[in-house]
């Protein structure tokens, strides 16, 4: 094979890989050319690229899956190469085969691997003549209850979108619709398929890299296990606790999949292991996995420079390097796991990791998180000698890290790191079915959201740098008086703060006798707890509509919490019945014959609205009559929107 030089770089996605693939390429002295769609235009990823093209419209489909006009960004920005990330056209064989036939390098496998392993049902092909061990596929149309759980997943792309669980007949021709409709809105392909469901499994996956000179590397296992919504949320390498003899035929696998199809550059081979023990190929993927920096932390690899070299037709040493140590990754998304792992949008005002961890982000503080795409903030990579010293370290730098003004699922990560079963390494896809409810209950006892309202009681109270004592709104008082009292809210529960004003310094606390005023600044308070020194820092934002909330973080936690006011303005109400919004996003489908004035039962789907990337069903909260329907199929919609109204019938 030639060798191919490349001089810049542009990047097919968005968000954090292309920063994550912008930063080797810098390394590597390449020029990067960033591609944006209009509500990305002042995205992070946009902004580390030495030139941006913009792709015109909202939607993945008018942007990020628009191959046509990703090339003609190409050619105008002067890139000669094309790295599509993952998602959205990585996977795509035509993409691949338009980029190389318009003159441009195409950092990914040849077009013929992808079309092979790209669609799951024909890689399963593949495999079973190659002898790898497989699950049978079921036909949805002829399925009994004797196939049940089954697993719908979309053929042509991962990550979890296009995938159901269905655990009764009756579900079926619902789920299958669903999940055609997400796999074409996330890659423009619906093709669905269907195949046994296997309760507590393990996913174990294989990384591959391979050149165009017969060398193929499987770089260890990663483990999975760890998922939401059938998407990954904690992944380690290598897997723990696989026997030897498991890991041998997991890489012997992985390497004859990507000798098969004559592979070239990076890949993954997963794999479905039962409590038993017995490994059953589920798909390749024919690009880099989200997951990648836990098998890079291991080998000490830059898989994305591995790539770029593969592409210019460099050939790889015979034998990778030894692995060393463990590495733990965890998801950050702006999500409520309490509420079906709500999505949330709004301003990212702060994104800050401590420690000695490897952030990977698509967001900077003061970004927004919109509606059309994923709401995955970062990844936070913890490398260490020990499984356990990886999982410790991820597990403190999220615990003490500060993320305001999103609803994220930072204290989930938190608890599942520390949970018994995941310290044990006791491992399945069933984690969060089991331990979710318990994993996302308030905690127990106020004692810290109390003095986190003390501190934002303080901060607020203290003078600005450089003003005389007294002259902030509130601040420090010349007089004695009775206690005056400051009152906030955090998660739904009040929290009172009384203090008497002093002559000079900050004030005495009422009812707090073990608490001390040690030190106070408009950001920061010194609190003396319990003969405990506490330092707590306070960050305070406004919205648009001009309420307050103030975010909290010490080593006891972290808290956003709301001033309440002293004279509330009345609020509208909304209508008994009223069905809103839960979620800025698209109606992108209403039941069949829903009228006003349809008899609809509770729990019954009326509306289906998509937001970043994901379905979510609108159900009728009572049976009774539908009054009012007040969306439409294509219809955006913002948070709290009223959709509908169902008059409930009384109850005879």
């Amino acid at each position: 094979m030639t060798r191919t030089p490349l001089n810049s770089v542009l990047v097919a996605n968005r968000g954090e890989i292309a920063v994550r693939v912008f930063r080797t390429a810098r390394a590597l002295g390449l020029a990067t050319v960033a591609v944006h769609s209009d509500p990305d235009a002042e995205a992070l990823h946009v902004r580390a690229a030495d030139a941006a093209v913009r792709l015109p419209g909202a939607s993945p489909a008018d942007t990020y899956l628009r191959g046509d006009l990703i090339i003609k960004a190409a050619l105008a920005a002067g890139a000669d190469a094309v790295h599509p990330g993952y998602g959205f056209l990585s996977e795509n064989a035509a993409f691949a085969r338009e980029v190389s036939a318009a003159g441009l390098t195409w950092i990914g496998p040849p077009p013929e691997a992808i079309e092979a392993m790209a669609s799951k049902t024909r890689a399963k092909d593949l495999m079973r003549a190659a002898g790898v061990p497989l699950l049978d596929p079921v036909d949805p149309a002829a399925a009994t209850t004797a196939d049940l759980p089954l697993l719908l997943k979309a053929a042509a792309g991962g990550g979890g979108r296009g995938m159901r669980v269905v655990r009764a007949l009756d579900e079926l021709a619902e789920s299958l619709d669903a999940a055609r409709a997400e796999a074409r809105s996330a890659f423009g392909d619906g093709e669905v398929f269907a195949e046994p469901y296997i309760e507590r499994g393990r996913h174990v996956e294989v990384q591959i890299l391979a050149d165009a000179h017969g060398t193929v590397w499987a770089l260890g296992t990663r483990d999975c296990s760890l998922q939401r919504r059938h998407q990954k949320v904690v992944e380690e390498a290598p897997a723990p606790g696989l026997p030897a003899s498991l890991r041998a035929t997991l890489h012997e696998a992985a390497v004859a999949a990507a000798r098969a199809v004559d592979y070239r550059g990076a890949g993954t081979v997963e794999f479905l292991v039962t409590a038993d023990g017995r490994p059953y190929f589920l798909e390749m993927n024919t690009r880099l996995q989200v997951e990648h920096p836990v098998t890079e932390a291991v080998f000490g690899l830059d898989l994305v420079a591995l790539q770029l070299r593969v592409a210019e037709g460099s050939a790889l040493p015979p034998a990778p390097p030894e692995p060393t140590g463990h590495a733990v990754e965890a998801r950050l998304y702006a999500e409520d796991p309490a509420q079906d792992w709500r999505p949330q949008t709004g301003v990212l005002h702060t994104l800050a990791v401590p420690g000695e961890v490897r952030v990977d982000t698509g967001f900077a503080g003061g970004d927004t998180v919109g509606i059309h795409y994923d709401p995955m903030l970062a990844k936070v990579i913890a490398h260490a000698p020990t499984r356990a010293e990886a999982v410790r370290v991820l597990a403190h730098a999220l615990a003490a890290a500060r993320i305001h003004g999103l609803t994220t699922n930072r204290e989930l990560l938190v608890r599942s790191l520390r949970h018994p079963e995941f310290t044990a390494a006791r491992l399945d896809t069933g984690f969060y079915d089991r331990h979710l409810g318990a994993l996302t209950a308030p905690v127990e006892g106020a004692a810290d959201a109390s003095l986190a309202a003390v501190a934002a009681a303080l901060t607020e109270l203290a003078p600005q740098p450089g003003a005389a004592l007294g002259t902030r709104l509130g601040g420090w008082r010349n007089v004695r008086s009775q206690p005056h009292t400051r009152r906030y809210t955090a998660a739904g529960t009040e929290y009172e703060v009384r203090y008497l004003p002093a002559r000079s310094g900050p004030p005495a606390l009422v009812d707090l006798p073990n608490v001390r005023v040690l030190a106070v600044e408009p950001t920061r308070a010194v609190l003396e707890v319990e003969g405990i020194r506490r330092l707590f820092h306070v960050k305070q934002k406004s919205n648009t509509a001009g309420a307050r909330t103030l975010y909290v973080d010490s080593a006891l936690g972290a808290h956003a919490l709301t001033p309440v006011p002293r004279f509330t303005d009345p609020q509208d109400r909304t209508a008994p019945g009223s069905l809103l919004a839960p979620m800025p996003g698209t109606v992108v489908r209403v039941a069949e014959g829903l009228v006003p004035g349809s008899q609809v039962t509770a729990g019954q789907p009326l509306l289906w609205l998509e937001a970043m990337k994901m379905e979510h069903r609108i159900l009728a909260n009572a049976s009774g009559t539908l009054t009012a329907l007040h969306a439409a199929t294509g219809q955006q919609v913002e948070f709290g929107a009223l959709l509908a109204v169902v008059q409930e019938e009384p109850q005879s």
